[in-house]
């Protein structure tokens, strides 16, 4: 189940709303409204008490599915980006399984090696997914995305975990307003700590990924305006891009930017060419892994795109990519996506 989270995604605001959940992903099946108003309301804490957390409007998240009264000692997880905190926190030896082997290539060196070892019980959009994640016995399921649990099809649904007996925490991003940070990594990189009893290395965690970005943020100044794509825009269908809710707003607004989408409330945004054109975007985030296009290509066929060619980003060519794993959802690298889009931000300032 790669779910590259923004798939057909850039191709209209339907589709979009699909992928920019966590950026979404090409192999995956929208989440029907039901799903997606099921899914975006509540996650799963491992203590079967509600966690405590707040988004933009002060929400809170994660209602519990399964009482989990013992350290797990077993763990499915949804996600390569989930195994990615678990492995940081010295847990990896724990992990059983993951159910999506997505995102990998976000992951270098010797974190990368321990990844790929960690056995995939399905592949592509594998119908049998659920039955596999409980047939694996764990204690606990987790993952960087709420829409795992049920919200793409043959995934397990929070009620079918709770019956198996199965805890699950899932990263919680409660933003209903604009969102301006990445605090959903720190609190699923906080829970964890707290359900394995390793806090100390949660919070060294944190402060070491709160370091780089401090140091490689500007401290002061306005904020310049960005656009995310993933596609090149067409006339007819208007840009695409994300909303000031979605998760990866927040990282541009801590690398010092404005995503100039960011006034609409939701995961996903339709602008005029019009509205772009006044917003004058001087930086361009594209978010990598979701076209058919390389990188390369992705970002040469922008800068010829008639609709951007008067942007100050295309002007100045201040482009750059960014995988979408680690823009569009928690990420043990989302200190890097940051610096990646600081440094655009910088030399176009």
């Amino acid at each position: 189940m790669t779910r590259n989270r923004t798939a057909a995604a850039l191709t209209g605001v339907t589709a979009i709303a699909i992928a920019l959940a966590g950026c979404s992903s090409p192999s995956a099946a929208p989440p029907s409204s039901a799903e997606k108003s099921s899914a975006s309301s509540s996650t799963a804490a491992a203590d079967g008490t509600t966690a405590a957390g707040s988004g933009a409007d002060g929400a809170t998240d994660c209602p519990a599915t399964a009482d989990l009264y013992t350290v797990p000692k077993r763990i499915v997880t949804l996600d390569t980006a989930a195994a990615s905190f678990l492995i940081r926190l010295g847990l990896g030896d724990r992990i059983v399984a993951t159910a999506d082997a997505g995102f990998k290539t976000d992951f270098t060196g010797s974190l990368r090696t321990t990844i790929d070892k960690i056995p995939t019980i399905a592949q592509g959009s594998d119908s049998a997914n659920k039955e596999k994640v409980i047939a694996a016995k764990p204690d606990l399921v987790t993952g960087v995305t709420i829409y795992a649990l049920g919200g793409y099809p043959g995934t397990p649904t929070q009620a079918e975990l709770k019956k198996n007996g199965i805890a699950a925490v899932i990263a919680c991003d409660t933003a209903k307003g604009e969102a301006t940070d990445i605090d959903a990594t720190y609190r699923y990189i906080t829970h964890l700590a707290e359900t394995f009893h390793v806090q100390a290395k949660g919070e060294k965690l944190i402060a070491s990924m709160q370091k780089q970005i401090s140091a490689a943020t500007p401290r002061t100044g306005a904020k310049v305006p960005v656009l995310a794509l993933s596609e090149v825009p067409s006339g007819g269908a208007g840009i695409n891009t994300i909303g000031g809710s979605q998760f990866g707003s927040g990282v541009i607004s801590l690398a010092g930017g404005k995503n100039i989408a960011a006034s609409t409330h939701s995961d996903f945004a339709a602008l005029s060419a019009e509205q772009v054109t006044s917003a004058n975007p001087e930086v361009i985030v594209v978010i990598g892994g979701l076209s058919t296009q390389s990188p390369d290509e992705l970002v040469a066929s922008i800068r010829k795109s008639p609709l951007l060619a008067d942007t100050d980003a295309v002007k100045g060519n201040h482009i750059v990519v960014v995988p979408q794993g680690i823009l569009c959802s928690p990420s043990l690298l989302n200190a890097d996506a940051i610096t990646t889009v600081a440094d655009a931000v910088k030399a176009a300032s």
